[in-house]
């Protein structure tokens, strides 16, 4: 069970809590357990600084205390601080990452299921959009997506598998498989019946819980070449 470990006290040497911080990422990598680490000042109150420390498990967060390097840079916080910092452990029993969740949906609902009315629920309105079939850079708006999903539902029956999600950040990258039957005009080639299949990544950078960026990466060169559009 993931394990969450916050560290909350009051310092004015936020630079400095800060400056502790690196030197202990730089003394513990390769050791410490932390998987994620997060300093925060209350906006209320500039001098309480809240730490939240995530590991994979309470056994994990025990290991990564008892590191030396951990009880050394433990004694240099609370000389920055006003008082003793207090603890509080939680075992974590919710763990919902909406970004990736509005990602999955993209694949599902629009791109499979055709929910196009969607998109604006799901997109920027000032989408920024980089398809490596396309000879611009970019394109913008959320009106790309609903095309470009129109267009190739109009060329195949399809299916996405998403073979692996991570979040960082305000990104999300999918990994996934493609699977498709060619049953319109795609790219100046007509029909085929022909069973496709490509792999391909998407990234996707999220503000204010919508996809506000967007970059994708797949194989079109073997997949026109399933369709006979260019040699072997």
């Amino acid at each position: 069970m993931t394990f969450v470990q916050i560290i909350d006290c009051k310092t004015d040497k936020i630079d400095d809590m800060n400056r502790l911080m690196d030197t202990w990422a730089e003394r513990t990598r390769g050791k410490r357990t932390a998987t994620h680490a997060v300093v925060g000042r209350d906006r209320a109150d500039g001098e309480h600084v809240v730490e939240i420390i995530e590991f994979p498990s309470y056994e994990e967060a025990m290991r990564n205390s008892g590191l030396p390097e951990t009880e050394q840079i433990f004694q240099q916080m609370v000389a920055l601080c006003d008082g003793a910092p207090t603890f509080t452990d939680l075992d974590v029993v919710r763990d919902e990452a909406l970004n990736k969740d509005t990602a999955r949906r993209f694949f599902e609902e629009v791109a499979v299921g055709g929910r196009l009315d969607l998109v604006d629920e799901l997109f920027a309105p000032d989408l920024i959009d980089h398809d490596i079939s396309k000879d611009v850079e970019s394109t913008v708006g959320a009106d790309v997506i609903r095309q470009d999903v129109a267009g190739w539902r109009s060329a195949f029956a399809f299916d996405f598998t998403l073979d692996s999600m991570l979040a960082e950040g305000d990104e999300v990258a999918t990994r996934w498989t493609w699977q498709g039957t060619h049953r319109g005009d795609f790219m100046g080639i007509s029909a085929t019946g022909k069973d496709v299949t490509m792999t391909g990544t998407t990234v996707f950078r999220f503000r204010d819980g919508r996809i506000q960026e967007a970059w994708w990466h797949y194989d079109l060169l073997r997949l026109l070449r399933q369709l006979d559009g260019v040699p072997m």
